[in-house]
């Protein structure tokens, strides 16, 4: 068994909806960007550099405490599909395999924790938790940090901070986000105005997958834009301030569904159910819109007792096209992935009383 292999029998733990607020936030990830100072940037890298690097962080790793029993993958040693699995669990982005060349990733055994290596910068440290947890997402950032920097020397200026490829990482090279389920401010058509608000307090706005991706089945990540001239406690402390307001939005307005328009959300929320106990093809797209509406029928009380947060969210994620294919040990084409997301929706709807 490979080691990407191993996460498929598991589930994503900071998917679990166990942390503070998760019935609106499924998770908070913190993302520290590094560099070593000996080398250039990404793109002036030469394919000897490269292996340096790899080499260098192999060896900081093994003497970490936090990751000394993490998984070190190297970019050779996985496929395409491979490398969508874990972009569908988040364990690494588009850009980490953009680039030609070696590159490589660490994984602990628990999936909270993924070290890129050579990604837009030559390290990108991120910690996830379940719900709404910044602080411990940081506390455990920081920590492996300190671990590492023993044995490599970042790039650093006394009055700039941690150099990074994008100048808007200089600084602390600190990103704070949180993903959120927003089912009711979409539905009450409020979502605009609370995406507006945000923009002006200069935090980030973007999709299931992060930047360069739309929302889609109401799942919003908000993250911080500034990380230059505020220290990580201050930025951490002003967003999860921001998303205690969203949270308070979402819940207003799931209120409002409830008392105001329950009739069509009942209609709405049992019709998604119907279609996904009944489908025998469902296409990505419409199965996260349909579970989207269910999660709202768990937060009304529609569907209390019936279906649970830790359940759907796991489902939201092993119905994505790479999960299926590795399910299935193939890859499979489009039309046989969309029956077979189906045939697992029907599964676990099974147990449901319409």
């Amino acid at each position: 068994m490979s080691d990407v292999d191993r996460f498929l029998a598991q589930p994503v733990n900071w998917l679990r909806a166990t942390g503070p607020e998760s019935d609106v936030v499924i998770s908070s990830r913190l993302r520290l960007a590094r560099n070593l100072a000996a080398y250039p940037f990404l793109s002036q890298l030469s394919p000897e550099q490269r292996a340096a690097i790899i080499q260098e962080v192999g060896e900081a790793v093994k003497s970490s405490n936090f990751l000394k029993t993490a998984y070190f993958i190297p970019s050779t040693k996985l496929t395409e599909l491979d490398r969508q699995f874990l972009l569908e669990r988040h364990l690494v982005s588009r850009e980490l395999f953009l680039e030609e060349g070696k590159s490589a990733v660490v994984i602990t055994p628990d999936e909270m924790v993924s070290l890129m290596v050579i990604e837009e910068d030559h390290l990108r440290l991120q910690v996830f938790q379940s719900g709404l947890n910044l602080a411990e997402a940081w506390r455990i950032a920081d920590e492996i940090d300190s671990e590492i920097e023993k044995d490599l020397d970042y790039a650093f200026d006394g009055s700039l901070g941690y150099l990074t490829a994008c100048p808007t990482n200089v600084g602390t090279g600190i990103r704070a986000s949180c993903m959120l389920h927003l089912p009711s401010l979409v539905l009450t058509k409020q979502v605009h105005k609370v995406l507006q608000a945000l923009s002006k307090l200069n935090l980030a706005v973007r999709g299931l997958y992060g930047e360069g991706t739309q929302a889609s089945g109401n799942f919003f990540q908000f993250s911080n834009q500034i990380t230059l001239g505020q220290p990580e406690e201050e930025i951490i402390s002003n967003l999860e301030g921001v998303i205690r307001q969203v949270i308070t939005h979402e819940r207003e307005a799931r209120e409002y569904l409830r008392k105001k328009r329950k009739a069509k959300m009942d209609d709405q929320i049992w019709r998604a159910l119907a279609a996904l106990k009944a489908a025998r093809v469902m296409s990505s797209s419409e199965a996260i819109q349909l579970l989207s509406l269910v999660q709202v029928g768990i937060d009304v009380g529609v569907l209390e007792g019936q279906v649970n947060h830790d359940d759907l969210n796991q489902l939201f994620l092993l119905i994505q096209p790479a999960h299926l294919q590795k399910m299935n040990g193939k890859e499979l084409g489009a039309t046989e992935r969309d029956a077979r997301r189906a045939t697992r929706i029907r599964e676990y709807f099974s147990k449901v009383v319409l």
